[in-house]
């Protein structure tokens, strides 16, 4: 098995590559007790969670939140997601949130920016255009543009 999962390659949205070895990539883990067959299961489950029951659209969804719709260890959970997708867990959230927003923005025009932003779980217009313009190097609108114009596809290559 251990071999298998060194040979396993994970991607997700986004499209960022990772190794599934959840039991070797950090010191801190060494003695969590989560095995390589728990980790591929709760992997699943957070997949499962985020893709299928889009749950990141809870604007008040927290680490506890996410254990509890699984039914994992939070302790187990939040290792999954730090060695599986090499993010935390606010981090893995709003790459969802922001992935969605970048589609909505794209597919319906007549959405406003501030509707976009609640339906997809942010509560902040700061955090929602901070975080946006973090993953996008454009503000939401300036993304919105952008695509409409195809200058976008430039800028994707350099960030990929």
């Amino acid at each position: 098995m251990r071999q298998l999962l060194k040979q396993f390659v994970v991607k997700y949205v986004g499209g960022h590559e990772r190794t599934l070895d959840p039991t070797d990539s950090h010191e801190k883990y060494k003695k969590s007790g989560l095995t390589e067959e728990e980790a591929v299961l709760i992997r699943r489950k957070i997949k499962n969670a985020f893709d299928e029951n889009k749950i990141y659209r809870n604007n008040t969804l927290c680490l506890d939140d996410l254990s509890d719709h699984i039914k994992e260890n939070r302790y187990k959970v939040s290792q999954v997601i730090n060695t599986f997708f090499s993010k935390n867990f606010y981090s893995f959230l709003n790459e969802y949130r922001i992935e969605e927003a970048k589609d909505l923005l794209v597919e319906d025009p007549s959405l406003s920016v501030k509707a976009i932003m609640y339906e997809v779980g942010f509560n902040s217009k700061n955090s929602f255009y901070s975080a946006f313009k973090k993953t996008t190097g454009y503000s939401p609108n300036d993304y919105r543009t952008a695509v409409n114009t195809g200058f976008d596809r430039q800028h994707e290559m350099q960030m990929a």
